[in-house]
């Protein structure tokens, strides 16, 4: 207020920097699903940031493999997060070359533990909602009734 008291002009507000989580849903997102506001703050990040622009097109070759369930290229693109010279990429290599053929499986199959995760999911939700003031019969009533409505509104 005391430079407006003044009459000094005001500085131009800048952009608040985006946080960690909203940079990993930019990423991690398709470019096509991404506004046009996050795809352009994103590329304004990745000219700033060079090390980021490499995380950002390494997860898209990850993406790439998962939405085309080939993991042919997964050798070669463990080869890349070793060498990008990130430690936090080269010990998530490291990490997938110990259980490479799991990661192998999870990409080329089709079946997934989605629908338990869900279920689980949903468990924990009541189990919050109600907080210890019933016990189990009311709580295995109102996971049952949660099951019929996702079968209903899917």
């Amino acid at each position: 207020m005391a430079p407006l008291r003044r009459g000094l002009p005001l500085d131009t507000p800048r952009e608040r920097p985006p946080s960690p989580r909203q940079v990993a849903r930019w990423s991690t997102t398709t470019p096509s699903h991404r506004g046009l506001h996050a795809a352009e703050a994103l590329g304004r990040l990745l000219t700033r940031c060079p090390e980021l622009d490499r995380t950002h097109d390494l997860v898209r070759q990850f993406a790439a493999m998962l939405d085309a369930r080939d993991a042919a290229a997964l050798p070669n693109w463990l080869e890349q997060l070793a060498s990008s010279r990130l430690p936090a990429l080269a010990g998530l290599a490291k990490a997938l070359r110990e259980d490479q053929s799991a990661v192998v499986q999870g990409i080329t199959t089709t079946f997934n533990s989605g629908v338990n995760e869900g279920r689980i999911g949903d468990l924990k939700l009541q189990k919050r909602i109600m907080a210890g003031r019933a016990g189990v019969p009311l709580l295995r009533h109102r996971v049952i009734l949660m099951a019929l409505l996702r079968r209903r509104y899917p």
